[in-house]
């Protein structure tokens, strides 16, 4: 087996138990549009939401000082990749909520909207990508 396929599998295993703990001990869906758009309002309950945040963007950080071979380097500047990221963030809250909300939470509580928003956001994904790549 490939270490690209080990580091795959192991990567959605820490995100599928990460989704499955915060679910067990919050009873909240792990949903970073949601989170992140709810960190902008004025709630009570933003800790928690603060410390996932937190431990997403640590965790970033920390892999790009120890292994930075493992995150690569963008093949895009900077500003086209903050500008997707707002668009990205504007999609999903426009179409109800992102890839991890449905696809790691809706899917495995079998909800029927969440899979036609998975379908949705991989056809339009790869429309996209057949498209940019065309243009370059």
């Amino acid at each position: 087996m490939s270490s690209t396929w080990l580091l795959a599998l192991l990567g959605g295993a820490l995100i599928g138990t990460g989704s499955a703990l915060l679910y067990a001990t919050h009873g909240r869906i792990a949903g970073i549009s949601g989170i992140t758009g709810a960190l902008l309002q004025r709630i009570p309950d933003r800790a928690w939401r603060f410390a996932f945040m937190a431990g997403l963007l640590s965790v970033g950080v920390v892999t790009s000082v120890v292994a930075p071979s493992a995150i690569g380097a963008s093949p895009r500047p900077y500003i086209a990749v903050v500008i997707a990221g707002l668009l990205v963030g504007f999609g999903t809250r426009l179409g109800g909520g992102c890839t991890s909300g449905h696809g790691v939470c809706g899917l495995s509580r079998l909800s029927a909207r969440s899979l036609v928003a998975v379908v949705v956001f991989i056809g339009t994904g790869a429309l996209t990508a057949m498209i940019a790549g065309r243009l370059s």
